[in-house]
């Protein structure tokens, strides 16, 4: 069995609007292996979320126009995929938390009936079979009366025993490969913390492999393996995840640490970067973060591609890549 669970090359898409289309992603690249855990990290409308919900195929089929690349998930050709073979995937063999579990979960069914349901519905098992599974995976994930909170609603639950529950979900069926969309935004500090060590402990106990999608470079820390970076719909920084935050290459990239406030002195004001992200309509030439950038030259009027610099297996998509950015 190949260790390759996710393999995206080259995968250019557009959202066609009035006036023309909108160039979502811009020559996307990124693969996960078996059992690793792998961040994807940017400002919102960089192509994060859409990368993660194409894996799926969850946008309308008929919104979207491909212009180029492939994706493969579990050596399947996704986008050529018919809609009964991604049901088939869907749930079976990859499957996804979203942002918020208010809106994931049904609020007019109790837990257990939605749990038995998702089960039953990927596992040939009875009502009571399913039920006891949901009993196991909710207590998998630390929670102290299980038997209880499978008879109540999601509103009767706080937003990290929902954002629990969603992950015990996803882990039901045993996938190939969990998609956690900013998964803990909306959870206190204390809470995320919690959040996040039982997805690194479920995932690692089951050999899932998992892409993470967050803003939060704090969060990716504390998770992933690897790390990539996207800016204007396409990766301009790849590596490990220590290497990357300890010597980032692309000035975008120290940018975000610098973002952080976890390293500012007590009442100074916060670094941002300047200037928004550019329209995805109308691709500036050349380097897309050129008009924000610190160190942008006279190189930066082509287009960078994503090339191998300095050690092994770091990518970066910038003309002037220097370590020393890290503590910009």
């Amino acid at each position: 069995m190949s260790d390759r669970i996710l393999t995206i090359e080259n995968l250019r898409l557009s959202f066609p609007v009035f006036q023309g289309e909108v160039n979502v992603l811009n020559g996307v690249s990124m693969h996960i292996n078996r059992g690793e855990i792998v961040g994807v990290v940017g400002e919102s409308g960089s192509g994060k979320s859409v990368t993660a919900m194409l894996a799926m195929r969850l946008i309308a089929h008929d919104s979207y126009k491909i212009n180029g690349g492939s994706l493969e998930v579990l050596g399947k050709d996704v986008l050529s995929a018919s809609e009964a073979e991604m049901r088939q995937l869907r749930g079976n063999k990859v499957a996804m938390i979203f942002q918020e579990p208010m809106t994931a979960l049904n609020p007019t069914r109790r837990i257990g009936k939605q749990m038995v349901d998702v089960i039953r519905q990927h596992q040939p098992l009875s009502t009571k079979q399913a039920k006891a599974r949901a009993i196991e995976l909710l207590s998998d994930m630390q929670i102290a009366d299980p038997q209880s909170v499978l008879e109540r609603y999601p509103f009767e639950l706080s937003g990290g025993m929902r954002q629990r529950v969603m992950i015990a979900l996803a882990f039901s069926c045993e996938p190939d490969l969990l998609i956690a969309d900013e998964p803990t935004t909306a959870l206190d500090v204390t809470v995320q913390r919690q959040v996040l060590r039982l997805l690194k402990q479920k995932a690692r106990a089951t050999g899932t492999a998992v892409l993470f999608i967050s803003h939060d470079m704090a969060v990716v820390s504390q998770l992933c393996d690897r790390l990539y970076v996207m800016y204007a719909g396409a990766v301009i920084e790849s590596g490990t995840t220590d290497t990357v935050l300890m010597t980032p290459y692309h000035p975008y990239s120290a940018g975000l640490l610098a973002c952080s406030p976890d390293g500012s002195e007590p009442r100074s004001e916060l670094t941002s970067i300047p200037g928004t992200v550019p329209n995805l309509a109308k691709l500036p030439t050349g380097c897309a973060f050129r008009e924000r950038c610190f160190a942008a030259g006279e190189a930066c009027g082509i287009k960078p591609e994503l090339h191998t610099e300095g050690r092994a297996n770091r990518q970066v998509a910038c003309w002037y890549p220097q370590q020393e950015r890290a503590h910009v």
